[in-house]
């Protein structure tokens, strides 16, 4: 189960990209989603924001891509991404960018949940195991390259703490998403 983590700041992005939820512990507000003209402001967990920090336009699209470049054998679970193969093309894909988003949206509503993500969790595991095939070993990549997009972005908010809480977040979702794998008779 996850528990919050007292070395995690509660200024710090878990996931930059909407959350739908007008403000949850360190994620953008609804205000201040990434299509929001100017600097984007990362609120606390409550009361008005504590930080601000200028985020890139597009910050769904920086974890995909390094996942792709890092990981190239994961673009081939890809169908409608595998014709991608510059970072040009893949800067330029609408798809790719609400893929991306897509995926850090419900992976920080399942961190939200703090360990209380049943519900979530099984048509997660239940798709990516039996439509989408996708092992749990490109979720390790996955979470890899999420802690290293945060911490190449906001380096002077995501310390050694606050990367090892987010491991640790990342491994029990992980975990879970093996165990109803295993369920489901996927070896993935």
């Amino acid at each position: 189960m996850f528990h919050t983590h007292s070395g995690f700041p509660k200024s710090l992005i878990v996931f930059p990209a909407p959350i739908p939820t007008p403000r949850f512990q360190g994620c953008l507000s609804n205000h201040h989603r990434p299509d929001a003209e100017g600097p984007q402001v990362f609120a606390g967990e409550a009361g008005p924001p504590n930080h601000r920090m200028e985020q890139s336009p597009v910050p769904s699209l920086h974890w995909i891509m390094r996942l792709f470049k890092g990981h190239p054998e994961t673009l081939e679970k890809f169908d409608k991404f595998k014709h991608l193969k510059s970072e040009d093309e893949m800067k330029a894909s609408e798809d790719l960018k609400k893929h991306g988003a897509t995926v850090l949206t419900a992976l920080g509503g399942i961190l939200k949940k703090k360990g209380q993500h049943e519900a979530e969790l099984k048509p997660l595991a239940q798709s990516h195991a039996t439509k989408h095939k996708i092992p749990v070993k490109y979720l390790e990549f996955i979470s890899e390259v999420i802690i290293q997009v945060l911490q190449s972005k906001h380096p002077g908010d995501f310390g050694a703490d606050a990367q090892g809480a987010m491991k640790k977040a990342l491994e029990l979702f992980r975990n879970d998403i093996a165990a109803k794998y295993k369920e489901l008779g996927f070896q993935g």
